[in-house]
């Protein structure tokens, strides 16, 4: 789990919303007293955390993350808008882990939180992508729809988790080759579609959650 403590909605839910997309389970909220009252309850293996709060700050959020014992080993990514080489040294010098100013890209952002997840021997890359009915657990390579176990070739495993792992994005058929098979493959895209129609029927119900997008490629999930 990781917490994001940010007070503006829209960064917030974009930030849980990446994360989730990309199998991180993450939870979004608005300050200090949510985060210190969640953590009663749970204990993340990252704590995001702005600057700029109600009531406390991130700062002093910060020094009271690290003066507790039950939170101290908590790794924490500051993200603010405060840029200043002074605000930066002063997030680090406090504890933090790491310390990325607004505005950021998203890609730039899931590198450093598996940076940070990496460094601290937490968790770096997720081993489970979930959406809806269907699970993939990556290190084992199985997927379950609707508790069901469903068999599935390499390929048809690798393409299942290349649109989990990018879900709400249209992946055309020239992205799928490429990454799945990879640039110098041979074949003509009509291969993705045997592939993706065949990944559908052995999914069952959850095949329809795998959607065609005319004249571009395939998606799964709700768009971005």
């Amino acid at each position: 789990m990781i917490f994001c403590v940010e007070d503006e909605r829209n960064i917030r839910e974009l930030l849980v919303y990446t994360l989730t997309t990309i199998g991180y389970e993450a939870m979004g909220l608005d300050s200090g007293k949510e985060l210190f009252r969640a953590l009663a309850n749970e204990r993340p293996e990252l704590i995001l955390l702005d600057i700029m709060l109600p009531g406390e700050d991130g700062y002093q959020i910060l020094s009271r993350l690290k003066d507790q014992e039950s939170t101290r080993e908590i790794p924490v990514i500051m993200v603010t808008a405060k840029g200043a080489e002074f605000d930066k040294v002063r997030g680090l010098d406090g504890g933090a882990d790491d310390y990325i100013t607004k505005p950021f890209g998203m890609m730039e952002f899931i590198a450093r939180v598996k940076a940070v997840l990496r460094r601290t021997g937490k968790q770096g890359e997720p081993t489970v992508l979930k959406y809806a009915s269907i699970v993939i657990s990556v290190n084992r390579r199985e997927v379950t729809e609707n508790g069901r176990k469903v068999e599935l070739t390499l390929k048809e495993f690798e393409v299942l988790r290349y649109l989990m792992e990018n879900r709400g994005i249209v992946l055309t058929r020239d992205q799928l080759l490429g990454h799945i098979w990879g640039y110098d493959f041979g074949g003509e895209t009509r291969t993705v579609d045997v592939h993706i129609r065949s990944l559908r029927q052995k999914l069952g119900e959850s095949g329809k959650l795998v959607e065609t997008v005319r004249g571009v490629g395939y998606r799964i999930g709700e768009v971005k």
